[in-house]
């Protein structure tokens, strides 16, 4: 027993002494690990960094001698080969404009009132002030009278002090619509004295019982009366036949001035001398339309300083919220932006890109990534000499006039913003043949622009061509009688079915049941897209994205502002 006792004490002894030597191991093996732990990267740098190097190495395919450097990846100078011809639109050739009256709408003669005189005051730009001449020629129609010559807006934003003939031929617009509506220069004399009239304003979209309701009362008792800030004030759905004559007024009888058309031409064979197609690019980056916008580009207080200023000139525009305007696609894209969606669409840096802007906001240094994507990069001042230009440079409607022509002849036309100009040539360019007309799809594009430092380039150009089928001008994009009638006037354009079913008859190339128009005829309810079903799938993504450099540098611009009318106000900015 007193043996079993030592020998347990002497157990206890060398365990004593061997616990604080594993206690010691232990500790240098913890202080170890935590130092090891410091220094190794977490799993979250090491996705990252494989990230990078994947990134890297897709970058480092592309050709050094081929590819321009834009934001955080590389973009291909060339453009993307498609199966479909990037200057025209299929399946064109099967519709038509067609405005024609039909044999059920009675000639002036029988419907025209003696003493019965409509007068209207335009309002906006030239473009809105051409949707106003066009309506009123249709609201004299509708009111059985006679139309006097439009008066211009001499005395708003653009304070242009040209009148209706030095921008539109007075004559080729009374005899062309000779058959449909009676027009005079002037008001007739009442013994040495013109006919009082009044004036009044009609609400906007008025309808046809709108204009019987509230003017021809006071037609026929005052027998002329004078619609002042006459712009969209008739309503989009009417009669077949006065769709058709409204027409006939923006296509046919409003033609511009003979200086203004030889000006404009020589600028269209200028750029026809330089390459066989041409884009031309409606930028609308101008400091008052970016004000308005309510967004936000990058570029710091002084950016917000700027535009705010500009912004609180209307009185009645809300606080605006940038994200939330970006993610309804209510921001125009800047210069850059545009550049890499229309490589995207496969139009490489060899493409010649005639730009209808003002100044934009930022100058040089906004447009340089734009002019690295497309050297080839020209304007009506960079085409045509300050001679040349001097009789229209002090009228910017004449301006804009020259820049409607361009566009309008270009093989591409490319809006960046949906506003008058854009609504009109779209329609125009339907019209003469559904020549391509390229709309950013800027609610779906805004994700990409976010994201493209993370994705390949062959990605985002996939997800580009992607969110822009159904912008770019294709025959059926829109449903009939969506959108403004001046840019969708589905009720004048026929569809040859003759030609299209016998192309549809013909032998398939792919196989029973596949249709080789179908992935072009994508329908979407309205262009301006603003649905609140679209709109809820974007309110997942952070915006707050900075950029690394801001864009603007800009001056405020001198004017005044104010409106009663907020929508009057959005038309006006957007010509």
């Amino acid at each position: 027993m007193a043996q079993f006792q030592r020998r347990r004490h002497h157990y206890y002894n060398r365990l004593r002494l061997v616990i604080p030597l594993i206690s010691a191991v232990s500790g240098v093996l913890l202080i170890l690990f935590a130092f090891l732990s410091f220094l190794a990267p977490s799993p979250l740098d090491s996705d990252q960094l494989r990230h990078r190097h994947l990134q890297h190495s897709t970058t480092n395919k592309v050709d050094e001698n081929d590819a321009v450097g834009v934001s955080k990846f590389r973009v291909p100078k060339r453009g993307m080969k498609s199966d479909r011809d990037i200057w025209t639109s299929r399946n064109s050739k099967f519709y038509h404009g067609c405005s024609n009256a039909s044999n059920k709408f009675p000639k002036v003669e029988a419907v025209t009132h003696p003493n019965r005189y409509l007068a209207i005051a335009t309002s906006g730009g030239l473009n809105q002030q051409r949707t106003g001449i066009t309506d009123a020629v249709v609201a004299a129609r509708i009111l059985n009278a006679t139309l006097v010559i439009p008066k211009l807006d001499q005395k708003s934003f653009w304070k242009d002090s040209s009148n209706f003939s030095e921008i539109f031929d007075v004559d080729q617009f009374i005899s062309y619509l000779s058959k449909d509506v009676k027009i005079i220069k002037e008001l007739p004399r009442k013994g040495k004295k013109k006919i009082s009239m009044p004036t009044m304003r009609v609400p906007r979209k008025c309808s046809e019982r709108c204009y019987h309701n509230r003017v021809l009362p006071v037609l026929l008792k005052r027998h002329a009366v004078q619609l002042t800030k006459f712009d969209y004030r008739l309503a989009n759905k009417l009669d077949t036949d006065l769709q058709k004559l409204r027409c006939r007024v923006n296509y046919h009888a409003l033609k511009f001035t003979d200086p203004i058309l030889e000006m404009g031409e020589k600028l269209v064979h200028r750029m026809r001398l330089k390459s066989k197609h041409y884009i031309a690019l409606h930028l609308r980056f101008e400091p008052d339309m970016l004000a308005f916008s309510g967004c936000y580009y990058g570029g710091g207080e002084k950016e917000k300083k700027v535009l705010g200023a500009i912004r609180r000139r209307w009185k009645t525009l809300h606080i605006s919220n940038p994200d939330k305007e970006r993610r309804h696609g209510k921001c125009p894209l800047t210069p850059e932006e545009v550049g890499l969606m229309l490589r995207a669409l496969g139009y490489g840096s060899d493409v010649h890109i005639y730009v209808a802007s003002g100044e934009v906001y930022g100058g040089e240094e906004t447009l340089a990534p734009l002019k690295a994507l497309f050297p080839n990069f020209y304007s009506k001042e960079t085409i045509a000499t300050k001679e040349e230009l001097e009789p229209f440079s002090s009228f910017s409607s004449r301006m804009a006039a020259l820049d409607f022509i361009v566009c309008d002849e270009s093989d591409v036309f490319v809006t960046n913003n949906n506003g008058n100009m854009a609504k009109i040539l779209a329609g125009r360019r339907r019209y003469f043949g559904h020549k391509p007309t390229i709309r950013p799809n800027a609610k779906k594009l805004y994700r990409l622009f976010l994201s493209k430092s993370n994705m390949t380039w062959e990605a985002f150009a996939s997800g580009v061509r992607t969110n822009q089928r159904g912008f770019m001008g294709e025959p059926n994009e829109v449903r009939p009688g969506r959108g403004e009638f001046h840019e969708n006037p589905s009720t004048c354009i026929c569809e040859d079915s003759q030609a299209k079913a016998k192309k549809d008859s013909g032998p398939r190339k792919y196989g029973k049941g596949y249709d080789a128009t179908r992935k072009d005829d994508v329908i979407i309810d309205d262009q301006n897209a603003d649905d609140e079903a679209e709109w809820a799938d974007t309110d997942d993504y952070d915006l707050n994205v900075p950029l690394e450099k801001g864009l603007f540098n800009g001056t405020v611009l001198d004017y005044d502002g104010t409106t009663s009318d907020y929508g009057e106000l959005e038309e006006m900015l957007s010509d």
